[in-house]
Formats: structure tokens, C-alpha cells, sequence
């Protein structure tokens, strides 16, 4: 077989574009020569297709956000609406995950809790973002006084516990039933969450002022702020998308956890984690509504936490 007939391992074919256009290479480094050629973005996108792990946590995010969207139309019963005629129903083809104290349907309940959940675990993410972001930006490219009154005040909240910082503030707030108590709620976990964005931020910039090319911004005279919005903050991205996936999860868990001790969303709407409160009491003769809305809680953490370490390997040009 003669060499250079484009059949075979060692076939060999000019490389278009770049210092590599007048090599020749074999077949099998194709691939890796496609890939470094791609995008950061489109590098990330591809091994994050080939994680499979991500793609199972990405599947049960898109489930929980369909739920929540559609739960009007996939909950079978009202999920405030008693029943004294219905209760303790064990799970059946009406009610196929029973029904609880008062005699609500406990399917109806998770898939409209889901909605709560949803709600609070995102809202309050991207309320720490908005808030934690410019904060680490600032403390990090101006540095001096401005960094160390900002992370000085970042550590005081950090030096509280997290579950106590928010129950301390959901009792400064008063929980209340209704939109308001869901709009309490996601501004305590969003206190809570805000020096953690601040601090991560604020190490990626420490690193990235240094480079040439904020060097040059600066020479040319362009101003912080453009500065900041087009050249820092895009560089930053990487890890609060990360971050910021992984701390759904957490915020999720702590919204139900205030619920649990009774100091999140109040009844009569759904949450699971006051549904687990309110059923906790009758796990021996009733287990089914203890174990759905626990259940509910760790696949959806568990969705989130797979697809964040998913998107932090594809992120990552150090773990490819």
C-alpha cells in the first residue's frame, strides 16, 4: 500500500490553518487536532456530552423544571384542598402516593412543591450572584481599603454557620404564608450565599489584573468598568457557572430545612420540606409520607450536584 493514499492508520492529510498547515499528520491525531482548534466554550460543550453522569443530572433538572412549569396540569388533585373522608390513604390508583393527615394528595403536593423549590433554590442563587459578583469584582481589580473592608465584612457572615446565619434571619423576617414567605425565604439564603460568590470571584480577578491584556486596557485608557464588564468578569465565568449549579443544590436543601423546622414557606403551600415536618410524626404507621417528599429531595439535589460536577470536569481545560 503506497504511503500518502489516505487509506490505513498511518494515511496522512494536510492541516488547514494555524502553524500546523503544512504538516502532515496520522489519522489517529484528527480528532485532538479538531478539538484544540474549537472554541473553549465548544471544547466544554463537547466533553460534557461525553460525560454521561452530567447528562443524567442535566435529564432530572429538565424533568423537575417541566413538573414545576406544568404542575397545574400534571397534578391529579388540588394540593391544599382537605379532605376528612380521605385521610391516610394508602397509595392506589386514585391516590398513587397515598394521602396525608388532612387527606391531600401527596403526589399532588410533591409536584407543586417542586415549584417552591425550584423557585426559591434559583432565585436565591441568582440574588447572591447579583449581589456577591460585583463585590468580588471590586475587591479584587481595585484592591487596598476597598478589599480589605469588603472581605472583612464577607468573613463576618461567613463566621457564622450557615443554617444558623438563616434561621436567625427567617426570625428577624417572620415567616408568612403565600408569595411573601417564598420572597423571605430566598432573601435569607441569598444572604447567606453572597460571600461565597464574592470570595471566588475575587481570587479568579487577583489572578487575571495581571495578565497583558488589562495591562494594555490600562495603557490604552479604558475605563475600570469596561474594563471589568468585558474583559475581567467574562474570564470569571467558568467557575460561578460551576458554582452557581452546585449551589442550587444547596440552597434547595437549606429552603427545606428552615420548612422543616418551620421557619420557611408556610402552609397551606406545598413544600417538602414542611410536608416531611408535618408527617414526621406518623413515619411508623405511615412511612409514605415521610419517604416521598425525602425522596423528592435527594433526586433533585442529586440532579443538580451531578450535573455541576459535570459542567466543573468540561469546564476545566486541566481535566480533559
Amino acid at each position: 500500500m503506497a504511503e500518502g493514499d489516505g487509506i490505513g492508520p498511518m494515511a496522512r492529510q494536510p492541516i488547514r490553518g494555524g502553524s500546523l498547515s503544512e504538516v502532515d499528520l496520522p489519522v489517529a491525531a484528527w480528532p485532538a487536532v479538531r478539538e484544540r482548534s474549537q472554541s473553549p466554550m465548544a471544547q466544554g460543550l463537547r466533553r460534557l456530552r461525553r460525560n454521561r453522569t452530567a447528562l443524567v443530572g442535566a435529564a432530572i433538572v429538565v424533568l423537575l423544571v417541566v413538573v414545576a412549569i406544568f404542575a397545574d396540569v400534571l397534578a391529579p388533585h388540588s394540593p391544599t384542598t382537605a379532605d376528612q373522608t380521605r385521610t391516610f390513604q394508602r397509595p392506589s390508583w386514585e391516590y398513587p402516593l397515598g394521602t396525608d393527615q388532612l387527606g391531600r394528595d401527596m403526589l399532588s403536593r410533591i409536584i407543586h412543591g417542586s415549584r417552591i423549590s425550584l423557585a426559591v433554590g434559583v432565585s436565591s442563587v441568582l440574588l447572591a450572584l447579583f449581589v456577591g459578583v460585583p463585590l468580588g469584582l471590586m475587591a479584587g481589580f481595585y484592591g487596598g481599603r476597598t478589599d480589605a473592608t469588603l472581605m472583612r465584612l464577607m468573613d463576618l457572615i461567613l463566621a457564622f454557620p450557615i443554617y444558623l446565619l438563616a434561621i436567625i434571619l427567617m426570625v428577624i423576617f417572620t415567616p408568612t404564608a403565600g408569595i411573601l414567605g417564598t420572597m423571605k425565604v430566598t432573601g435569607a439564603i441569598a444572604i447567606v450565599r453572597i460571600p461565597i460568590y464574592a470570595r471566588l470571584v475575587r481570587g479568579s480577578v487577583l489572578s487575571i489584573k495581571e495578565k497583558e491584556y488589562i495591562e494594555a486596557c490600562r495603557a490604552l485608557g479604558v475605563r475600570d468598568p469596561s474594563t471589568l464588564l468585558r474583559h475581567v468578569l467574562p474570564n470569571c465565568l467558568a467557575p460561578i457557572i460551576v458554582t452557581t449549579t452546585l449551589g442550587i443544590a444547596t440552597s434547595i436543601i437549606v429552603e427545606a430545612t428552615l420548612s422543616f423546622l418551620g421557619l420557611g414557606t408556610q402552609p397551606p403551600t406545598p413544600s417538602w420540606g414542611w410536608d416531611l415536618k408535618a408527617n414526621v410524626a406518623f413515619i411508623q404507621a405511615n412511612s409514605w409520607l415521610s419517604l416521598f417528599p425525602g425522596l423528592a429531595i435527594f433526586v433533585t439535589v442529586l440532579g443538580f450536584n451531578l450535573f455541576g460536577d459535570g459542567l466543573r470536569d468540561a469546564l476545566d481545560p486541566r481535566l480533559k
